[in-house]
């Protein structure tokens, strides 16, 4: 049965941006408000700072770390039935978080199937944008990250809200209704035609004369699919954006988790200390477009991974202004300019793996790219965690952390990537005088291209990558 599929860059494009926007806050949006019940939860179940912090280290951690299921799942029924499936996930981990007795059973629900669910929407919600926008992805994507933006504004005020009327089990509660509006998000986003030529399927296919492939050589296949370990090995570009972006992780969300119980202990009201990750979500709502419009800007094409790694070292100097001082003011002002260089990583994160790799292989790479990014997510806040209680609750060490993982991640992707283009300049020369040659001659040794493709030039091997 035949169905209509909408046209990329047309107007339901729009539309789906909306959704993926609105999809964005209400999953990606959520870590920041966690902070909120930190003392409340660790007052709840009498423990550490280490213990507690595995609530939101889990939580965040699923939410990336479900990128290989995602993609199967997305693979298998599209993005449409992955966002609303993620939707009632969350919404079902959050109801049965309400009636938690133990950290465990709050890991496990709270953090495991709402961390798991919110992946599901997220990343179905990205990679949609990828067949819909081609012309406008850098726009389209740090348009959509404002949706991230609005969440992290708006979470934390309704959760100061919510928490003083009904507690932290009424409030996740409310919560789990909140996530079913992401099954609204998923039926929007309708089938989008590509550029790839359909299947047909005129009669059964002959018999084959090859053995069927055994069950080792079928989990082999589907991991390459689905974790693009291929890309890993090699472009090198991916391969040091990677491990760039897990090293940046170790230190990236800890403001969000311990800037509220920083500011409470240091005497900052509840109130104003909630209103500080409202100030970083507002501001990012006007700064991710901007970056994004300069992202977008064709000057700029091949130079986006410099300024990913410029917005990961201006990010970690700020922290040490936080470090610094406890003054409500100061904060305030440490929040404004941790909502810069926050808003050039959000809008840049996810277009400069799409610069690197095919679109094509996007959905596996970003698969591969978020589980070994939840490595260091889930390491993050419990090392921060037994880093307060080793030193008696001096929140300061915390954001000295955070800086030393930004900075070092900042410097190593820069010089890596610098490094990296130096390397490509005489292979695509090579790779432009084999064209002459191969038209006047085809003798001669190999030479690879960004594509795979293979042409004959001289005796020299030069691998060009897709960066």
């Amino acid at each position: 049965m035949s169905r209509d599929l909408e046209r990329a860059e047309g107007c339901w494009a729009w539309v789906v941006l909306l959704a993926s926007l609105v999809t964005q806050g209400l999953t990606l949006g959520f870590p920041t408000c966690t902070g909120i019940f930190f003392t409340e939860l660790q007052h709840e179940f009498q423990a550490s700072n280490s213990e507690t912090s595995w609530f939101p280290s889990i939580l965040t951690a699923m939410l990336h770390a479900g990128g290989p299921l995602c993609s199967i799942l997305v693979g298998r029924f599209g993005c449409r039935v992955t966002v609303m499936l993620g939707g009632a996930l969350a919404s079902l981990g959050m109801v049965a978080s309400s009636f938690c007795r133990t950290l465990s059973q709050l890991y496990l629900t709270a953090g495991f199937i709402t961390g798991l669910g919110m992946c599901f929407s997220f990343q179905s919600s990205i990679t949609v944008l990828g067949f819909y926008f081609s012309r406008h992805r850098a726009l389209a994507n740090a348009l959509a990250s404002v949706g991230v933006s609005l969440g992290i504004t708006l979470w934390p005020l309704l959760s100061r809200y919510l928490l003083e009327d009904l507690g932290w089990r009424g409030t996740f509660l409310v919560f789990g209704g909140v996530f079913l509006h992401c099954c609204v998000c998923g039926a929007i986003l309708r089938p989008v035609a590509t550029s790839t030529a359909p299947e047909t399927t005129e009669g059964p296919p002959p018999p084959s004369k090859t053995p069927a492939p055994g069950c080792v050589a079928e989990c082999g296949r589907a991991i390459q699919r689905h974790l693009a370990f291929d890309i890993l090995r090699h472009n090198a570009g991916y391969r040091v954006y990677t491990l760039g972006v897990m090293w940046m992780i170790l230190g990236f969300p800890l403001p969000h988790v311990f800037l509220v119980p920083y500011a409470m202990w240091h005497g900052v009201d509840e109130h104003r200390a909630a209103l500080l990750i409202s100030i970083i979500g507002f501001s990012n709502i006007f700064l991710r477009p901007m970056a994004g419009l300069v992202a977008g800007r064709r000057d700029f094409a091949g130079h986006r991974k410099y300024l990913f790694s410029l917005a990961a070292l201006l990010n970690g100097l700020t922290n040490l202004v936080c470090a610094a001082s406890a003054d409500f003011r100061v904060l305030v002002g440490y929040c404004l300019a941790y909502s810069v260089s926050m808003s050039g990583i959000g809008a840049l994160l996810f277009q400069v793996l799409m610069d690197i790799v095919p679109m094509d292989r996007f959905s596996s790479a970003l698969g591969l790219f978020t589980i070994l990014e939840s490595i260091s997510i889930l390491i993050s806040p419990p090392l921060a965690g037994l880093l307060l209680d080793t030193t008696d609750n001096n929140f300061s060490y915390v954001f000295y952390m955070s800086s030393f993982f930004l900075i070092s991640a900042a410097l190593f992707m820069g010089g890596s990537f610098c490094v990296l283009q130096k390397k490509e300049r005489p292979g695509k020369r090579a790779e432009t005088e084999g064209a002459i040659t191969e038209a006047a001659s085809e003798q001669g040794l190999m030479v690879e291209d960004s594509r795979g493709s293979k042409k004959r030039l001289n005796t020299e091997v030069m691998y060009v990558t897709s960066v």
